[in-house]
């Protein structure tokens, strides 16, 4: 997208000498119509009207999941559990989970929900809330950390040399917690882990930027358009299996309405006097916000407080929004010839004395013990699944 500084046309200043017998009148004149020069073609010059940011905590972030992903191998620890383990031979008990149980290349779903996965059985019976922000910071396999790593690099460090680091990290997590959100209310068993949420919410800011900034914008309709497609196709992908799209969509939607907030830039009349040169009387000050943008930004705010209340409030309920909602499911999953969109149903047999479940698949016949100090459906569940694969 070809941003410029300020619109060519909107920020030209009306200015008047202080001193219109001063000798030097004519060359601050030359002075400001070089500025506005450079300005209006894009050319060199050090006239920059808005701040940039050394960007150092999406960095931080990237090396923060890197940190955490290794973290989670070391306490999967595969080789201890499992004979078929990926690389057992030389990353030892870092190797990753075989790979019909996990094809990402990543630890067993037992060590995400141990680490904070998101899983609504404990974020809602047992109340670790915690969980909607810890499992931003997980990622179920070396892919998938790849994937979302680089994306964050792309996406993050822009917005952060424009917009500092205290907004954009505020737009990032809180858009991982609505898309935590999103994902818990229509979630109806299994764990959910990744930082997808939090870059749709990047992506959705990215949006709303552009639309209170819009004046600040070259080829407006091509950025805009631009924008609206990668933001199409990046849902449009998370409607294959297996993707928790909700996540997605919550991200997007949060990320939207927080870039109305966080990402709001002064209007040209108020940025004019700022930077209007030395000598110059610049005209009478305008408000540092347009009407529309404070408009938006109350809107915004309203609809953000509103909604993660409502969506806390009915996930602590314990509602599930799918059984309300029969075309929602089709948000993360389309059904066509070449997969379905129901995960496959498998039975075990169970006994538990102590902490000792045995499971046995009845599809296979499969046999396996566990340790489990509690009865946790969920986390048998998953159990049942890996076994019968």
């Amino acid at each position: 997208m070809g941003r410029e500084s300020a619109n060519s046309n909107a920020y030209e200043i009306n200015v008047h000498p202080s001193r219109p017998e001063d000798p030097t009148t004519s060359t601050m004149d030359q002075q400001q119509r070089r500025h506005r020069h450079q300005h209006q073609t894009g050319g060199g010059g050090d006239f920059k009207p808005f701040k940039q940011w050394f960007p150092w905590l999406v960095p931080l972030f990237v090396v923060a999941n890197v940190v955490l992903f290794i973290m989670e191998m070391y306490v999967n620890n595969c080789p201890k559990r499992s004979t078929n383990c990926i690389g057992a031979g030389f990353l030892g008990r870092f190797a990753f989970q075989p790979l019909k149980e996990n094809p990402l290349l990543g630890p067993s779903s037992e060590t995400l929900l141990k680490l904070g996965a998101m899983d609504v059985d404990k974020v809602v019976k047992e109340h670790q809330g915690w969980r909607l922000i810890s499992c931003i910071w997980l990622h179920a396999g070396l892919f998938h950390l790849l994937a979302n790593m680089i994306s964050l690099l792309f996406i993050g460090i822009r917005l952060e040399k424009e917009f500092g680091f205290i907004r954009i990290g505020l737009v990032y997590l809180l858009s991982g917690f609505g898309g935590s959100l999103m994902s818990a209310l229509f979630l109806e068993f299994g764990i959910s882990v990744g930082a997808s949420g939090a870059l749709f919410g990047l992506l959705g800011a990215m949006l709303s930027e552009l639309i209170t900034n819009w004046t600040i914008y070259a080829n407006k309709f091509a950025a805009f358009m631009s924008l609206v497609i990668i933001v199409l196709l990046n849902l449009a992908v998370g409607m294959l299996p297996h993707v928790d799209n909700f996540a997605h969509i919550g991200g997007f939607i949060s990320g939207f309405l927080l870039g109305f907030i966080f990402l709001i830039r002064p209007q040209f009349g108020w940025v004019s006097q700022k930077t209007c040169p030395p000598g110059y009387i610049a005209p009478p000050a305008k408000s540092k916000y347009k009407a529309y943008q404070c408009m938006l930004l109350v809107i915004s705010l309203t609809l953000l407080i509103t909604g993660f209340t409502i969506g806390l409030l009915e996930l602590f309920k314990g509602v599930n929004v799918k059984e309300h909602c029969s075309w929602c499911q089709y948000m993360t999953c389309i059904p066509t010839p070449l997969w379905s969109c129901k995960s496959p149903t498998v039975y075990c047999q169970s006994s538990q004395f102590g902490p000792q479940l045995n499971l046995t698949c009845l599809s296979t016949g499969k046999s396996g013990v566990y340790i489990l100090p509690e009865d946790n459906p969920t986390q048998i569940q998953i159990l049942c699944s890996q076994l019968c694969q």
